[in-house]
């Protein structure tokens, strides 16, 4: 009996998009996982993905064996339930890890069109509570395994310069994502709010025209870039245009699914601020790894009430949490309880 996956092509982005997923192939290697498809590839040609991840595919369905566990990365496009259905007839059990739900991010599947498609696995390794919770509610039979957080390696040993700050009145904010106000219209409105604190952009699209005091623009760093040294205390997790948490289909999304900058943030071992609805709030709270809020309108009031002792406890949880995801100890964790419980 073998433990399986199937690779495909990554499709490579300024911001190095499929990181996560990546990984999780570079430790199902390490754990001795066989890749049943071809080697992993990231290109950016949509013709060349399409035919590579088609003939990847193929290759896999016709080397799997009976007994072997197939574990899936969802979304899988367009092959999700053809190989779900092939390797159910040739006598291997799926585990599908879920990176993200369709009918909560861009709304393309209807719920009901989802969870027909999550029937095809016989167990799933999910984010939260939260949506551990949903699955089950909305009728998922099969098990199901909270992983906590997926794991963020790095190409390689990172060494952080980050120190604690002097005194409360230094903290400071920073946030690496999308700067535009089409998707994060709330960095704009923050400097009113923050007292004097800085907050440290990293990423594209900031409006120059829109730019007060409070905010300083790094431009793009990649991630071993901002583990090794970037500017700010505490990593942000924030999404829309409201400085309350997020509502609609953004507060919905992050209800459910854990952002994965976050594992940025904690591989650059800073402590996190996320609003207390987010599904990984529980996690945040019970680690001492950041501060869970309802909304941005008092941060500075926020930042002022936390003091040296208390930042450098958060900062050395952070650190320990950093470690753990740059093994693989999430993952490794979350498969192994599964499978014993699977009875493999």
């Amino acid at each position: 009996m073998r433990n399986c996956y199937i690779s495909r092509n990554y499709k490579t982005t300024k911001s190095g998009g499929g990181r996560v997923r990546t990984d999780l192939e570079t430790i199902m290697t390490e754990m001795g996982f066989k890749n049943l498809g071809l080697p992993q590839s990231r290109h950016s040609n949509m013709v060349f993905d399409f035919f590579y991840t088609f003939t990847s595919v193929m290759k896999a369905l016709l080397t799997m064996r009976k007994g072997d566990t197939l574990l899936v990365q969802y979304p899988m496009k367009k092959y999700y339930e053809f190989v779900c259905n092939v390797a159910h007839r040739r006598g291997v059990k799926v585990i599908t890890v879920i990176h993200d739900l369709g009918c909560f991010r861009r709304k393309k599947l209807t719920v009901e069109r989802e969870m027909k498609r999550l029937a095809h696995s016989d167990a799933l390794i999910v984010h939260n509570p939260t949506m551990h919770k949903w699955l089950l509610d909305h009728g998922y039979q099969g098990e199901m395994q909270i992983i906590g957080l997926f794991d963020y390696l790095s190409p390689q040993p990172i060494a952080s310069k980050r120190l604690a700050p002097r005194s409360e009145k230094d903290y400071s904010l920073f946030f690496a994502g999308s700067l535009s106000t089409k998707h994060n219209a709330f960095i704009y409105l923050l400097p009113e709010q923050l007292q004097g604190h800085r907050f440290h952009l990293y990423g594209s699209g900031f409006r120059e025209d829109l730019a007060k005091e409070e905010l300083v623009y790094e431009g793009f760093a990649a991630d071993y870039e901002l583990m090794e040294n970037n500017h700010g205390d505490f990593g942000l997790s924030w999404y829309g245009e409201s400085l309350t948490e997020g509502k609609g289909m953004i507060g919905e999304y992050m209800a459910y699914n854990n952002p994965h900058k976050i594992l940025l943030y904690l591989r650059c071992h800073a402590p996190i601020i996320i609003g207390k609805t987010a599904g990984l709030a529980s996690f945040v709270e019970e680690n001492g790894i950041g501060l869970c809020v309802d909304s941005l309108e008092n941060i500075g009031e926020v930042l002022n009430s936390v003091s040296l002792d208390d930042y450098r406890r958060m900062q050395k949880n952070a650190k320990a949490m950093s470690e753990k995801i740059s093994s693989g100890y999430f993952f490794r964790k979350a498969f192994t309880e599964l499978t014993e419980r699977m009875g493999k």
